[in-house]
């Protein structure tokens, strides 16, 4: 035991002493911070205004379109239609919308066309399509001796409110709200455990071809060497996370502090301060209230521990790599199924756990241990039972000292096996040993 935890010790001094580790673990933050505020900036740039030439025979639809901060239409229509599409080819104009008349309305329907050089955007020609096909829909109605203002006059308008069981009220789209901070626990479990297992098969790659690895192992046994950079190395990602979290709180209490959401009094959202919060900062504040209702600190350990749990099932797959292999050129054939369950873990979580949290799916690959790190991490936010948390934990560490038992096989063969590129095949046939 005293050997293993010499190089447990070895493994997270290494990396905690490291320069890139030291820069990467207080920069990230303030780099996601920094991203985040230069696309904010970004987004509030104002785009170069362009300009759709309009050319309408009918004259019905020239005045129908209003300007905005991206595009201006002007109406061209009394200009020579030949001039015009000379002018977009020259690119004097962004486009050129031509209605041409014809004699009924449903023939207009089809004959409308925009002319451009480059392809417009959808929301572009949804927004067209919209105005001319509302103007077409008025004028029907006029024709067919229909009172539009009684019709638009009778459309129901219904907006339903939402609320909890327990009688608080909630917000639309909260369950988007649950799943992105989910997903962004979940995506960072998915990116500690490929970079830290990585940094577990370079280790091992590293030592096996400096001829270290003969030495090492003169003296500890191959499955203490295995166990000790699994544990070295993910003490360290903790470490590193557990920094992170504490400037992630700082950051987030100092964001809350700037919208003005008092956290004393998030548990009940009185009338008064509910309708200034819509008056004033609209959701911003409700969502912010929210979030701090959701189980932040049961959101927190669950990540430490899916994290160890994740990272030492994943981290036996990559050291036996490492060990099999004697440069990393030679790991890309072994490492696509190991990322692929990650990956898995995503999909699920994105495209299953909004939509039905708690539904066999997303119950099921949270027990799965390849994925459960993930899918878990993204159902917790939606309130999960403690003991199926219990049951799937006990799951991947289940799976992790099975898994172990079979990669150190692989370990203590490959690690003085050299020049030779195993196959499938014969890591089977190691475990076997």
């Amino acid at each position: 035991m005293s050997i293993l935890k010499l190089i447990i010790k070895r493994e997270f001094i290494a990396k905690v002493r490291n320069k890139s580790f030291i820069v990467m673990t207080f920069l990230s933050p303030l780099l996601f911070v920094g991203i985040a505020v230069f696309v904010g900036y970004l987004s509030s740039m104002k785009a170069d205004i362009k300009t759709i030439a309009i050319h309408d025979e009918t004259g019905m639809f020239s005045k129908s379109f209003k300007s905005d901060e991206e595009y201006k239409f002007v109406d061209f229509s009394s200009v020579d239609l030949k001039i015009l599409k000379d002018s977009i080819v020259k690119e004097s104009y962004e486009g050129l919308l031509e209605i041409p008349k014809v004699a009924d309305n449903k023939s207009l329907q089809k004959s409308i066309q925009y002319i451009s050089n480059d392809s417009p955007s959808l929301d572009f020609i949804d927004k067209i399509e919209k105005v001319i096909a509302e103007k077409l829909t008025k004028d029907n109605y006029q024709k067919s001796g229909l009172d539009s203002l009684d019709i638009k006059n009778a459309a129901a308008d219904v907006n339903i409110s939402l609320k909890k069981a327990s009688g608080e009220d909630t917000l639309k789209g909260l369950n988007w709200v649950k799943t992105i901070i989910g997903g962004i626990f979940g995506y960072l479990i998915m990116m500690f455990i490929i970079i830290y297992g990585n940094m577990v098969m370079r280790s091992v790659i590293e030592e096996k071809t400096n001829r270290i690895i003969e030495i090492i192992i003169s003296s500890v046994k191959p499955f203490q060497l295995m166990m000790g950079k699994i544990i070295g190395t993910s003490l360290a990602g903790v470490l590193q996370f557990l920094i992170w979290a504490i400037i992630g709180l700082v950051l987030f209490i100092g964001a809350s502090v700037f919208f003005g959401v008092d956290m004393s009094h998030t548990s009940s959202i009185s009338p008064v301060m509910g309708e200034a919060a819509h008056q004033v900062d609209g959701p911003v504040v409700l969502y912010m209230q929210e979030i701090w209702k959701l189980p932040i600190a049961n959101m927190l350990v669950c990540f430490i521990i899916y994290f160890i749990g994740g990272y030492f099932l994943y981290s036996s797959f990559y050291a036996a790599i490492g060990a099999a292999v004697d440069n990393e050129t030679d790991s890309q054939q072994f490492l696509l199924p190991i990322i692929m369950p990650l990956v898995l873990g995503v999909y699920i979580g994105f495209f299953t756990v909004m939509n039905d949290p708690h539904g066999t799916v997303a119950t099921t690959f949270s027990m799965i241990p390849l994925t459960s790190p993930i899918v878990m991490l993204m159902r917790i936010p939606f309130g999960v039972p403690w003991w199926q948390q219990v049951i799937s934990i006990l799951i991947l560490f289940g799976t992790f000292f099975f898994v172990v038992w079979f990669a150190a096989k692989i370990y203590r063969v490959g690690i003085l096996m050299y020049g030779k590129k195993p196959t499938w095949k014969e890591l089977y046939r190691w475990m076997k040993y």
